[in-house]
């Protein structure tokens, strides 16, 4: 008795007992006909069993036979799905980054798109500020990241828009002198855009409060230090209320940016 078995060899074996015969087995297996004949040959002589006898103009399988395909199934279905897994682990992760502005209105969507395009492969996610991450898919150490752009220079593909609002802690009317700002650090999109359109509207506007993170600008309007631009599609920050007495901030676009050489599989929200 061999102290190994050929896979290949219980490959052929299998397809044989699945396909009703050597010449379908060999047309699945994308093989020639001698090929799997040879290795049912092969099998025989290192088990030292008959495996297929001619049944008129086919074949069938022995008891031997029948055995030998029952316990190849199971080693090849074992062999297949380790390979499988080990094959998985080789790949490393597709890295998503999302702007964490438009994160809570645009990752469930990202999300379930991922999964059915990527369902192959492990996702990790990134939330950051967009210049950043628009910054790491352009050297590579994101696959592909949702992006906000307020201006045309954004990277990527527009696939969508949100609506931008004002927040603040409450909903009194804007002092009549300079308006207190709270906004990202630079570079910023939507600090540029809040602060154009209160000049393009003739208000004086003041930079008074300003943070690296989401958090960080909504505790400051939370606290009543100024007035945040913020996307504002679903449900408001949680804290600050929507101010509509000062001028209206358009939209902004949600662009797709892709790493280059990467072949996204729909992953738009």
């Amino acid at each position: 008795m061999a102290d190994t078995l050929d896979l290949v060899q219980l490959r052929s074996v299998v397809a044989i007992a699945a396909c009703g015969g050597v010449g379908r087995a060999a047309t699945a297996l994308h093989l020639s006909q001698p090929a799997v004949s040879q290795h049912v040959r092969l099998l025989e002589r290192r088990l030292q069993r008959t495996l297929l006898v001619r049944d008129g103009r086919g074949v069938r399988l022995t008891p031997a036979g029948e055995q030998v395909v029952d316990e190849a199934r199971r080693i090849l279905a074992v062999h297949d799905d380790a390979l499988t897994r080990l094959s998985a682990a080789t790949h490393p992760p597709l890295v998503v980054g999302c702007a964490e502005a438009a994160a809570e209105h645009v990752l469930p969507a990202v999300l379930a798109s991922l999964r059915a395009a990527w369902s192959d492969r492990r996702v990790r996610f990134t939330v950051d500020r967009s210049a950043p991450l628009a910054a790491d898919v352009a050297r590579g150490a994101v696959d592909l990241a949702v992006v906000l752009g307020a201006s045309g220079d954004a990277p990527g593909r527009l696939v969508g828009r949100l609506p931008l609002r004002w927040y603040a802690r409450d909903q009194d009317a804007a002092p009549v002198g300079t308006v207190p700002v709270v906004a990202y650090a630079e570079p910023c999109s939507l600090r540029d855009r809040a602060l154009a359109e209160l000049a393009d509207a003739g208000r004086r506007a003041e930079v008074v409060a300003e943070s690296t993170s989401l958090e960080g600008v909504v505790a400051a309007a939370r606290a009543g230090l100024g007035v945040a631009a913020l996307p504002g599609a679903g449900a408001p920050p949680a804290g600050p209320v929507e101010r509509t007495d000062l001028p209206p901030l358009g939209v902004v676009g949600v662009h797709l940016a892709t790493r280059r050489g990467r072949r996204h599989r729909g992953a738009a929200p």
